[in-house]
């Protein structure tokens, strides 16, 4: 009788302990603002692309000079990382930005894409077109990121 008594306090135990487990709560919280860190993390991760963005000057001078080859290669040249580093921030902000910031970049590449085939085809008004498109694109995107 005793072994019986054992058995069924160690099985009520066991059942006490799993209600207890299943019923509590840990679920992670999806933060809604940036903290500072967060901000200061980011703020790291964006100068890279701020200074390809300041160097879209150059892709604008070039077209001026209809210089497609140098056009070309400056696309595909220090403006090649920009996709994975834009990719990158996309992921690390706030998953209300995210989805935003990932079709702002989707944009920017095409507009890219289509300077690059302006150029190869050598027109003008096609890659002017493409370069201000692509401007706007990339400012739009750098104002999702937050500032300190």
């Amino acid at each position: 009788m005793k072994r019986f008594f054992r058995s069924l306090l160690s099985l009520m135990l066991v059942v006490a302990t799993i209600l207890l487990v299943s019923c509590s709560s840990t679920s992670a919280k999806v933060p809604t603002t940036y903290t500072p860190e967060k901000i200061a993390q980011l703020q790291t991760i964006v100068e890279p692309i701020e200074a390809i963005r300041e160097r879209m000057v150059e892709v604008e001078n070039l077209i001026e000079e209809e210089n497609w080859v140098d056009t070309v290669t400056l696309i595909h040249g220090p403006f090649g990382q920009l996709r994975s580093k834009m990719t990158y921030l996309s992921r690390s902000l706030l998953p209300k930005d995210q989805k935003k910031a990932t079709e702002l970049a989707k944009e920017l590449f095409n507009d890219f894409e289509g300077i690059d085939a302006a150029a190869k085809n050598r027109n003008y008004g096609a890659a002017t077109s493409k370069y201000r498109s692509a401007v706007r694109d990339f400012d739009a995107f750098l104002s999702l990121i937050p500032k300190a």
